[in-house]
């Protein structure tokens, strides 16, 4: 009884409450970038869009380990993926100035796309490995100054909760800009909307933000190292 209500309820009002605070909130955010500075319109719009459908998801979060975050420090977030509702999570309750390496494809979504892309949000060609490689070299500009890039390592959603194999690209860039690696340990969202389904359930997300990994002083022989360890890290949970 209590999945047929919820399936009623998703595509009753979930699905109209997510379409339509996407195409409200993103509209307002393309007015917002000719006012501010993108980065304060990105982070007042993506966190009212992502606690709204929280909301209305009936996703509860909470947040663990803010405080190894340094204001003004600049990072590269590394953090697993499980659901789309991890987007739900770090846009509404990771406390920092940060831009998305995102797959190529979510360029087209109306709306959605051209906002990130105006918010300076990097969009990657999986297909194409020298187009991907120009693109993360490209995001490389974006970090200064407390601007952080974030990653899911993994390069898309696990089906089954555990990680995935990392990809270099998140580590090779914190290296060779010798900043440090943000770990985030996202749980709960697996349960809550698994990967490739509309199988909604409510339930509670937790975002643990670990302590950082320095790099200073690590070159391309210590990545293997560093993936290890972040690896490590976020599984810790």
């Amino acid at each position: 009884m209590v999945r047929g209500v919820l399936a009623l309820y998703k595509w009753l009002f979930l699905v109209p409450i997510v379409g339509v605070s996407t195409a409200i909130i993103g509209i307002a955010c393309l007015i917002l970038c000719l006012v501010v500075p993108p980065a304060k319109a990105g982070r007042w719009c993506g966190r009212s869009w992502a606690k709204i459908n929280a909301f209305a998801a009936f996703m509860r979060v909470s947040v663990e380990g803010a405080e190894h975050i340094e204001k003004g420090r600049s990072y590269v977030v590394a953090a697993n993926h499980q659901s789309q509702f991890d987007i739900l999570v770090i846009y509404g309750w990771l406390d920092m100035d940060f831009r998305w390496v995102m797959k190529q494809e979510l360029r087209k979504v109306p709306i959605l796309g051209i906002a990130c892309e105006k918010l300076g949000h990097i969009f990657i060609d999986r297909s194409d490995r020298s187009a991907a490689i120009a693109t993360i070299n490209q995001a490389k500009e974006k970090i200064s100054k407390g601007t952080s890039v974030f990653f899911f390592p993994e390069g898309t959603r696990s089906r089954d909760g555990n990680l995935l194999p990392f990809k270099k690209g998140a580590f090779r860039m914190a290296v060779d800009l010798q900043v440090p690696i943000l770990p985030v340990s996202i749980v709960g969202t697996h349960r809550i909307l698994p990967a490739d389904t509309l199988q909604l359930r409510t339930g509670r997300a937790r975002m643990v933000i670990h302590p950082p990994i320095e790099t200073a002083g690590c070159g391309l022989l210590q990545l293997p190292v560093l993936m290890q360890q972040t690896r490590e890290t976020i599984e810790s949970v």
